[in-house]
């Protein structure tokens, strides 16, 4: 996730609309979650949400592995991206 706010938050809600809003069943929990955001992280915050608080909206499971980059986006996101794609 990258940012916060609903812009930030809209791809990962996909699972919970697929449980909830269509009623799929079986439909897996994202497998792994970072979120890079210079917002602030506290419980209740839609911006700065701790990833365990995305766990009781049903968009991540207990064992995900989550991490959270506090920092500005436009210059992180392409570092990590640099370093992922062996750049």
């Amino acid at each position: 996730q990258i940012g916060g706010g609903i812009a930030g938050d809209f791809p990962i809600c996909v699972v919970p609309m697929l449980h909830q809003d269509l009623g799929r069943q079986g439909v897996p929990l994202w497998g792994y979650f970072c979120q890079i955001s210079d917002s602030t992280t506290s419980y209740g915050s839609y911006s700065g949400a701790v990833p365990n608080e995305k766990i009781t909206w049903g968009k991540l499971g207990v064992d995900t592995p989550k991490f959270v980059i506090e920092s500005d986006a436009t210059i992180v996101a392409p570092l990590i991206f640099a370093w992922v794609l062996g750049w």
